[in-house]
């Protein structure tokens, strides 16, 4: 939605700059996403629009400001992910709430698998774009915002710990920067899982983002951050180059999370647990399509 709230003077070099930033946005629209702010400045650096520097993105941001108050820019395919308010909420009509009431049973598709899986992703900004290639896999995801902290790191060990109970292998599938601490974060991750599960056999997947990939996609480097306490080891063996997660386009990332997760999913036993689920949804479904009769019975037989 574009609206107009005041009045900025856009030169027709800036002007240039938003139809490129709206055919970047567009293309994630086309996939259902919604674009960062720092997302759409990697994008924009991937493609030669801007140099990778913090003044860039600086000026990015208040182009954007600016184009959005002056109904230039969709308001609609920006989104922060960081700040997000709450709000109750009310459901007025039984209609409404027994409509499609058969789908709110859905039976746990991992409880049939040898494997519990999870997946991680360094950044929140990225988490939409797990959710998309998780979701339709029935897969736990969570994006991290960095080093977990001690206590989810604990919570984090006691589901991998209750899955091996279960006799389940836990497998964790990890996301991150390719700088000093986006690598560190996988060991880490794998340290404290491992430690608060008190099961030294859980296994740690990185997925991405790994030199072959940047290899192929070519995403834009950034320098080393040198005053990570990390970075002595990492420049001693990648250099003084670094890479962003969020450089890689979305559908990039989709696929390279599924892959990782298929091979530890069996169809078969899919197929059998959703042949069930549909058995205990008729019912349900039922009650929802002849609401109207039911309580008209539940009226005559004084129960309501």
């Amino acid at each position: 939605m574009r609206e107009f709230f005041r009045e900025h003077k856009l030169y027709e070099k800036s002007k240039k700059f938003l139809a490129k930033a709206e055919g970047v946005a567009a293309e994630y629209q086309a996939q259902g996403l919604k674009l960062t702010v720092r997302q759409l400045y990697y994008q924009m650096v991937s493609r030669g629009v801007i140099e990778n520097n913090q003044t860039e993105y600086k000026k990015l941001v208040r182009i954007l400001t600016a184009a959005r108050e002056s109904g230039v820019f969709d308001w609609a395919v920006i989104e922060d992910r960081g700040r997000t308010s709450h709000h109750p909420y009310f459901q007025e009509s039984p209609d409404s709430i027994l409509s499609g009431i058969e789908y709110h049973l859905s039976m746990n598709r991992w409880a049939v698998l040898d494997h519990y899986v999870e997946v991680w992703v360094e950044k929140q900004a990225l988490e939409a774009v797990v959710e998309r290639a998780c979701d339709p896999l029935f897969t736990p995801y969570m994006a991290c915002k960095g080093y977990l902290s001690a206590s989810e790191a604990y919570r984090a060990g006691q589901r991998f710990a209750r899955a091996a109970a279960q006799g389940k292998k836990p497998v964790l599938i990890h996301l991150g920067d390719h700088d000093p601490s986006g690598m560190h974060m996988t060991s880490d991750n794998r340290d404290r899982v491992r430690l608060f599960a008190r099961e030294n056999g859980i296994q740690v997947d990185r997925i991405a983002l790994n030199m072959d990939q940047i290899d192929e996609h070519r995403p834009p480097p950034n320098p080393a951050k040198m005053t990570d306490t990390r970075a002595k080891d990492y420049v001693a063996e990648y250099g003084t180059k670094s890479w962003e997660l969020d450089a890689l386009k979305p559908e990039v990332l989709d696929d390279v999370i599924k892959e990782a997760i298929e091979p530890y999913i069996d169809r078969d036993a899919w197929a059998d647990l959703e042949d069930r689920e549909e058995e205990l949804r008729a019912p349900l479904a039922a009650l929802g399509d002849n609401w109207e009769e039911v309580k008209q019975l539940m009226e005559e037989a004084g129960l309501v």
